[in-house]
């Protein structure tokens, strides 16, 4: 094979596997790839700006101020091989929390190397198929109708039996008081993971405290500021750290 031609296959691949990616997170800005794939802005721009040239790829800006989103189009879905995920809409309404995912999605897969970062996707698309709660809680008293409530992404060990995944929810709004807790309760109920990590706004940090106290899942549940994930400064990163890895480390992150 030519020169020429690996490089053509190499640039293939590496596009099928940016449009995968964004495909399973649903939508991502060209910040969130950027720190991902540990490339320059400008870079993650190009490979972007050449996947949505080749029709894989669309872009939509809904919130003036905020970077825009890219989402696999039909075609970039097929090509991925993840059709049957469904394609992502974004909209004003949903995109601040797509942005904060893929960003928090970037920035956990960067720094927790033993794990893979699964998204709310993905872990609908195995729950139906497996047809069992692999990090989801059960919401609802016993004997009363009942649902499931998904994290927004997950944090699974690479390893085999290393240990149970530990979600990970991105907060930017608070939610009414009862269902904070309600919520709480079923994460501390859930004996699917190992811990649920939670990344929030300012404005929920306070809110989510309480709830996390009223329903007894202090051992289960952590509230970090989204800031300290996202911001590059070293110290906001082990604090971050220290929060997922006591998550982690609860008393059921060993798989019996």
């Amino acid at each position: 094979m030519s020169t020429s031609s690996e490089q053509a296959l190499g640039a293939s691949r590496e596009r099928v596997a940016l449009v995968r990616w964004i495909s399973l997170m649903g939508a991502a800005t060209d910040q969130a790839v950027a720190r991902r794939e540990q490339i320059t802005l400008a870079s993650a721009r190009a490979r972007l700006t050449g996947a949505q040239r080749a029709g894989l790829l669309a872009r939509r800006r809904p919130l003036y101020g905020q970077p825009s989103l890219y989402f696999a189009t039909a075609a970039g879905m097929k090509v991925a091989g993840e059709s049957g995920l469904g394609q992502c809409r974004v909209s004003a309404a949903n995109a601040a929390h797509l942005i904060a995912c893929a960003a928090a999605a970037a920035e956990l897969e960067s720094s927790f190397l033993e794990h893979t970062v699964r998204s709310e996707r993905e872990l609908r698309r195995a729950e139906q198929e497996l047809g069992v709660p692999l990090a989801s809680a059960r919401l609802g008293a016993p004997g009363a109708e009942r649902s499931w409530h998904r994290p927004d992404l997950v944090l699974w060990p690479r390893a085999p039996r290393a240990g149970l995944p530990v979600a990970v929810e991105v907060e930017l709004t608070v939610k009414a008081p009862r269902r904070l807790v309600e919520i709480c309760r079923a994460w501390a109920r859930a004996r699917c993971v190992a811990g649920v990590l939670y990344l929030v706004s300012p404005q929920v940090e306070r809110p989510l405290r309480r709830a996390i106290e009223r329903a007894l899942a202090g051992e289960t549940v952590v509230a970090v500021p989204l800031s300290t994930l996202t911001h590059a400064r070293d110290g906001h990163r082990v604090h971050a750290s220290r929060a997922s890895h006591s998550a982690a480390h609860s008393p059921r992150s060993s798989v019996a």
